[in-house]
């Protein structure tokens, strides 16, 4: 993947909205509990869950910014 590792091109590499607004959207519309795996949530597509674990087995810039979203999908809504 050539596109710079960031929460953004990760939501287009996705099919999503990779606007800071769509991210900021995405965030707040979807949560994991403790015990789902970012791999397991249901909101994923089949290719979706494919680049995700992808880019996590990666273990590089990737590997950070999906860690990050697993982690804003795991906090409190403000």
């Amino acid at each position: 993947m050539t596109a710079t590792a960031r929460m953004t091109n990760l939501f287009l590499q996705l099919g999503l909205d990779g606007t800071p607004e769509g991210v900021a959207k995405f965030i707040s519309e979807h949560h994991l509990p403790d015990e789902v795996n970012v791999l397991d949530a249901e909101f994923w597509n089949e290719g979706q869950r494919q680049l995700l674990k992808e880019l996590l087995c990666s273990d590089g810039d990737w590997a950070l910014v999906v860690d990050q979203l697993n982690e804003a999908l795991r906090s409190p809504q403000a």
